[in-house]
């Protein structure tokens, strides 16, 4: 049997982001961008029913530990997926009887 080498900053960052994910709303803000391209702070406060403060909390701790990108058009900012891959984690929670 071959010996599995771990890269331990590999499996670092593969935490730290799965922490920034660990939490309710922040899961639902995923789930929700996985079924719409962009969305703005706006439309993902109304959608969610939570107040534009939370929403703009939760998006950030997203976009700073690099799982969102975000694009200015004019006073709008969009939100979106940097990762495609990022729904299958939310279907991994959703099958396991999470979500």
């Amino acid at each position: 049997m071959k010996k599995v080498t771990l890269d331990v900053e590999k499996l670092e960052l593969a935490a730290s982001k799965l922490r920034a994910m660990a939490h309710p709303m922040r899961i639902a803000i995923i789930d929700l961008l996985t079924e719409n391209v962009k969305l703005t702070v706006t439309e993902i406060y109304e959608h969610l029913n939570i107040e534009q403060a939370s929403a703009s909390h939760h998006l950030n701790i997203l976009k700073n530990k690099g799982l969102l990108d975000s694009k200015r058009n004019g006073k709008m900012i969009y939100y979106s997926l940097k990762y495609d891959h990022l729904t299958r984690v939310v279907e991994c929670i959703n099958r396991c009887g999470g979500v």
